[in-house]
């Protein structure tokens, strides 16, 4: 990232180099902005490679600069930093008085996002015009190749791969996007270079011609009107026949916000080709690569390589979006539907050709921002976070990302009306954005429904994003809108043929005003149609959103989604018993004691609060699919039954399904995946030795061990006389075995293999009862009994002893008629 030209490093850069290592933050900034003011723009040349590396750090990732993904407003260096970098700071004055003097710097091809290199190493042209007439050829070939940039390109190039560069951070530190110093970065620049109101303030300096030139060539043949449909190109344009730059006067007004998008658009959501999305959509590449991800996870420890592997490796997506990386994109489509929503109402309704020569650029770019420079690429990184995100609650930035630019209607500025949000209609005038952008709503909600089957819909953060999904389809007028543009797509071709040769026909050469509303549909039918062939190819099998097929999967969620609520209240019943038995009352002995029956390891997320909004969430998510879809209550209660009456029949009676091993029960997949859903479970109990089980909350621990020693001590003296006793026929048998045998334990349910022995105890005495504090404050209160009606300890110790025998003896008589009974 040198200057083109070599030459010796300036005395001023070796002072700063030096000066970086010493000074604080604060003093260099403060001696850089002397610089600025001061030196020409000779002298600063050389130092904006280095300046700008070591604000954002190097593209490689070695060195990570100023750090400004962890910056955040405790800190006293952030007003520092936003205020050196700010648009109309002195970090943007140095790169607009280097671009007065026609300035460039180099950026290694390597560093481009993927699809843009593979072009330019195949030998062809980019297609973004932001790399056209930059590319440098060097003598050694086109490995070494770089692209000269002018210093905003360059400044701007290291501000957005300052997201996606990995970079190794302090230990401990926390990455947060919504309150870093790079998060109000992004909105700050999106406001400065793309504003809704007013237009972009002018460059403080000019070069020698009084303009720059614009990096998005355009003539006035071509301008951004005809700009609609991204189908990829036939003739494929060699990089070394790369157009030549005619400065357009009205392009100038813009080109830095051009640049900009361009950049954030490129670096950001540019890291999968169209070419391979398309590929990838083949049946036969998706059972390749089926098979080839199976062979994979089957042969961990061996490299596999099947037959063509070679290009299947080029299907698999090295890139892996973050979720700040996600958030910056959603900050990035609410802007620009902002941006885009402040077009002025006059333009708007009036898209002729005639319009377009008395608006302003910014107003005309403002008309196509989106569908020209967003739709296409954000398709695609959308379709690959919806496939590869792992399935837990962080998918939520994916998710509100895609709701944002499905929604363009949130971001108009208007103010909203009383009319409560989940009743307010979609007004008309968003059905075109609907039907150029189809595949964004039916799409991408299929995917979204293979996720949902697969996901905990237990969790509340998961219930929470179903719930935001059906409510966002479930807006008045949005599905029709839907509809409708799938009606058009589907529309017959000869049929568009047919309108088509009459459509074309004005008043004036012999149509009618029938004939222009024939072009309007015709119109119609071509954009939607243009639209889904040039994301999912010509042979793409369109699946509609409200066909049998989406239907039938709708149902299968809805069940998924049933199973789930009575999942959650179950848990959610279990855990209030679980919680008043662990309550102060348990000591009283009014709780189970039985620690086999809590949930000692419950995540947050399962507990009472947030199962009742998990209960919530779906309940009203079911209301909206089925509004959505159409759907009667009586299908609606037939589901809901069926899972009920499912679950009824045999969730407390039935193990979670295991197949009998060696050593004992061993879960199978399916197992697995009904533990995990709260669908089945084991009724685990303790197995081992009563006297060694842990010390329960109601337990006094000082007691607990005393008397195990005790009672222990006893055992080993008189363990034979136990036997002994226990051993007799008669009632002095059954009296001992009331009071000494031991628990033989239960039959136990657990996929962990019983002890051998554990039938098979010798009688004992046990004394760790009189540890509980229920016992020791009822003997408190049977002494206090006594002393109320004078009697003394030892007489008191005396009835309760009398008490308890005559206890056993009632139990040794007439204990095998109650178990009779």
């Amino acid at each position: 990232m040198a200057a083109p030209t070599l030459q010796q490093p300036s005395f001023l850069l070796v002072n700063l180099k030096s000066d970086s290592t010493t000074k604080p933050l604060l003093q260099r900034c403060q001696d850089l902005v002397k610089i600025i003011d001061e030196y020409p723009a000779k002298e600063l040349h050389p130092i904006l490679p280095w300046l700008v590396e070591s604000v954002f750090g190097s593209l490689d990732g070695c060195t990570a600069g100023w750090n400004l993904r962890l910056l955040h407003a405790r800190s006293n260096e952030y007003n520092v930093v936003l205020e050196f970098l700010n648009p109309s700071g002195p970090m943007m004055k140095l790169v607009y008085k280097l671009q007065a003097e026609e300035y460039k710097y180099e950026i290694p091809v390597n560093y481009l996002p993927g699809p843009v290199k593979v072009c330019i190493q195949q030998g062809i042209l980019p297609e973004c015009p932001l790399f056209h007439n930059k590319l440098q050829f060097p003598l050694s070939g086109l490995l070494t190749l770089n692209l000269a940039l002018n210093p905003f390109e360059f400044f701007m190039f290291h501000f957005a791969s300052c997201l996606i560069t990995p970079k190794s951070f302090p230990q401990g530190a926390h990455v947060s996007s919504s309150d870093s110093a790079y998060f109000v970065l992004v909105d700050t620049y999106l406001k400065y270079f793309l504003p809704s109101e007013g237009s972009v303030p002018p460059s403080p300096f000019s070069d020698s011609r009084g303009s720059v030139t614009a990096p998005s060539p355009r003539s006035s043949s071509a301008s951004f009107a005809g700009y609609g449909v991204h189908g990829p190109s036939l003739l494929k344009h060699h990089i070394f026949h790369q157009p030549s730059v005619n400065a357009d006067p009205a392009a100038q007004e813009i080109w830095r916000s051009e640049t900009l998008l361009q950049m954030f658009v490129e670096i950001w959501l540019h890291h999968y080709s169209l070419e391979m999305y398309q590929k990838l959509q083949s049946p036969q590449v998706k059972l390749a690569l089926l098979q080839y991800r199976l062979s994979m996870s089957s042969m961990p420890s061996q490299p596999f390589a099947p037959p063509g592997s070679g290009t299947l490796h080029t299907y698999q997506e090295p890139f892996s979006p973050t979720e700040e990386h996600v958030l910056v994109v959603r900050l990035l489509v609410k802007h620009l539907h902002a941006f885009s929503n402040s077009l002025k109402p006059e333009t708007l309704s009036s898209p002729s050709a005639h319009s377009h020569a008395h608006t302003s650029p910014l107003e005309e770019f403002k008309r196509v921002v989106v569908q020209r420079f967003v739709q296409q690429k954000l398709y695609l990184f959308l379709q690959h976070c919806f496939s590869h995100w792992p399935l837990d609650a962080s998918f939520r930035a994916v998710l509100e990302t895609w709701l944002s630019y499905i929604q363009p209607w949130r971001y108009t500025g208007e103010k909203t009306s009383a009319q409560p949000e989940q009743n307010r209609t979609v007004p008309d005038k968003w059905e075109p954005f609907v039907q150029e952008n189809l595949l964004m709503y039916t799409k991408l909600f299929q995917v979204l429904l293979n996720r949902a089957v697969r996901t905990d819909l237990v969790n509340a953060k998961n219930a929470l994003m179903i719930f935001r999904v059906a409510k966002v389809f479930s807006q008045p007028n949005l599905g029709e809108m839907i509809q409708k543009g799938e009606q058009l797509f589907l529309e017959p071709e000869h049929v568009l043929q047919h309108r088509q040769p009459r459509g074309y026909l004005t008043p004036g050469q012999g149509g009618s005003f029938l004939s222009s509303r024939q072009r309007a549909a015709t119109d119609l039918v071509f954009r939607v149609k243009s639209h889904v062939y040039a994301l999912e190819g010509q042979d793409c099998q369109y699946k509609q959103m409200f066909g049998c097929e989406l239907r039938g999967a709708v149902m299968k969620l809805i069940q998924i989604i049933a199973q789930a609520r009575q999942t959650a209240k179950r848990i959610s019943d279990h855990s209030g018993e679980a919680a008043a038995s662990s309550s102060f009352l348990s000591w009283f002995g009014m709780g189970t004691p039985d620690l086999n029956s809590t949930f000692c390891g419950a995540e947050p997320e399962e507990s009472g609060e947030c199962l009742k909004k998990t209960h919530e969430f779906l309940d009203r998510a079911l209301e909206n699919l089925c509004q959505i879809f159409k759907l009667n209550q009586g299908q609606l209660a037939q589901l809901i039954s069926n899972v009920g009456s499912s679950q009824d029949d045999g969730h407390c009676k039935q193990l979670p399904d295991c197949i009998q091993g060696e050593n004992g029960l061993i879960l199978t997949d399916l197992g697995r995946k009904q533990i995990i859903s709260g669908l089945r479970r084991f009724d685990i109990q303790y197995q081992g030795d009563p006297e060694l089980q842990p010390i329960r909350s109601y337990e006094n621990a000082l007691l607990v061990r005393l008397f195990y020693q005790i009672s222990t001590f006893l055992n080993e003296r008189f363990g034979g006389h136990m036997n002994a006793l226990c051993s007799r026929p008669d009632l002095l048998g059954r009296l001992g075995r009331h009071f000494l045998a031991a628990d033989p334990g239960s039959s136990g349910r657990s996929p962990v293999p019983r002890p051998p022995s554990g039938g098979n105890r010798r009688p004992r005495l046990s004394l760790r009862p009189l540890a509980s504090y229920r016992t020791l404050l009822l003997l408190l209160l049977a002494y206090a009994a006594g002393a109320a009606l004078a009697l003394g300890p030892a007489s008191c110790t005396l009835l309760l002893l009398v008490g308890g025998l005559l206890y056993g003896l009632l139990v040794a008589l007439l204990g095998d008629k109650l178990k009779t009974h």
